[in-house]
């Protein structure tokens, strides 16, 4: 019987064991609908969707392909993926990819309190 880890990089297997060592559950290349660079719609698949966070990750397995227009993709869909860097040491990627979160998190908190504060 198939798995989806068989379908998984080296990297991302890395990054689902992180995520389940944090008791954070995941799922697999959930599509995305998206416009491309000429507005065409595309269903693209991040590596993983995290529910409990209604976020994506992006797993950079190498430093040798360029992410940077998935990157521009997503940022132009308003899409927040985080791009998560395993080629780099254990502890960096993992101190980044927590510093993401903190700066999310800290970003709608802000939004909400913008529109707390415009009721009152």
């Amino acid at each position: 019987m198939d798995s989806v880890f068989d379908k998984m990089t080296d990297s991302e297997k890395i990054v689902t064991e992180y995520l389940t060592e944090l008791g954070l559950w995941w799922k697999y290349e959930s599509p995305v609908f998206v416009y491309d660079e000429m507005e065409r719609p595309r269903l693209w698949t991040p590596d993983f969707f995290i529910p409990k966070f209604g976020l994506y990750f992006e797993v950079c397995g190498s430093e040798d392909f360029d992410y940077q227009y998935r990157e521009k993709i997503y940022n132009k869909n308003e899409l927040c993926v985080i791009f998560v860097h395993c080629y780099k040491k254990e502890k960096a990627w993992k101190k980044y990819l927590v510093k993401r979160l903190e700066e999310i998190n800290t970003d709608r908190q802000n939004i909400i309190s913008k529109m707390d504060k415009s009721i009152l």
